[in-house]
């Protein structure tokens, strides 16, 4: 069952910066994003916050990360409702972009996704990288495609695909969630797990002993994106996202989540 939670953004606990401005053709791209009366955002739910993952409160069970910002203050500068559509993975967040589930998602940038769902500016750059098992003799990413050495990632994303294309000799395996993913490696079934840097490193701090290695195999943007042949939604978001780089509001949504990397620069594209 695809979990859902609603809210309305005007109403919200946290304040952000007012994002202000129009597009050319407001009533066309109202109703491109706005068919269902609120604004669905699509999101992927996980054991870690990153510039695309956010994770489930414990105690309220409401989701929290960048991607659920981005669509509160979206639907801010809207004067709508916000509904949030979870996800166990970006590669299912993609695909349900052309069955009428959400309107828009903030989603990692790759080839395969630009088929399905239309892009707008980057707001985060990222890197994948590996997080090897405690007690794990690997030391760097170089030791990883060796025969014998297993990975895991989470089915249809980025991540998985990019470690594909580079390890020749390692076992690569998928999941179907982080949740999955992280269980994998806390119970000695993989010997790495592939994600973007910042997600794995939360997920260290869980797992004694784990590191993170230096370096990255995959580098890319996260950015915020509409399904297929939305030109007007596609056009109010690129000015939501160019403005919300440009006065600071992306920056503090980051810096709320942990997610220190760079703000991407204006104009970034995949």
């Amino acid at each position: 069952m695809r979990a859902a939670w609603k809210s309305i953004a005007l109403a919200g606990a946290i304040v952000w910066a007012a994002v202000s401005g129009a597009g050319a053709d407001d009533g066309q791209a109202r109703r491109e994003l706005l068919a269902g009366g609120a604004l669905r955002v699509g999101i992927g739910v996980g054991p870690a916050k990153s510039a695309f993952w956010s994770t489930k409160d414990p105690t309220s069970g409401q989701p929290g990360g960048v991607g659920v910002d981005l669509g509160a203050a979206l639907a801010q500068k809207l004067g709508v409702p916000v509904a949030y559509v979870a996800y166990a993975n970006s590669g299912e967040l993609t695909e349900a972009g052309d069955k009428g589930e959400w309107d828009v998602a903030f989603l990692p940038v790759d080839a395969e996704r630009i088929k399905k769902v239309d892009f707008g500016p980057n707001y985060y750059l990222f890197v994948s990288t590996y997080l090897v098992a405690p007690g794990s003799p690997i030391r760097s990413s170089a030791e990883i495609d060796r025969p014998g050495v297993r990975v895991a990632g989470v089915e249809n994303t980025t991540t998985i695909r990019g470690a594909r294309r580079v390890l020749k000799n390692a076992e690569v395996t998928s999941v179907a969630s982080g949740d999955a993913l992280f269980d994998l490696l806390r119970q000695g079934r993989a010997d790495a797990v592939v994600m973007g840097r910042e997600p794995l490193e939360s997920l260290a701090a869980k797992l004694p002993g784990s590191r993170v290695l230096d370096g990255h195999f995959h580098a890319a943007g996260t950015a915020v994106a509409v399904p297929k042949d939305r030109a007007a939604a596609l056009a109010y978001v690129t000015t939501f996202i160019e403005e919300a780089k440009a006065n600071g509001t992306a920056r503090r949504i980051l810096d709320r989540h942990g997610i220190k990397g760079a703000v991407a620069p204006a104009g970034s594209r995949h």
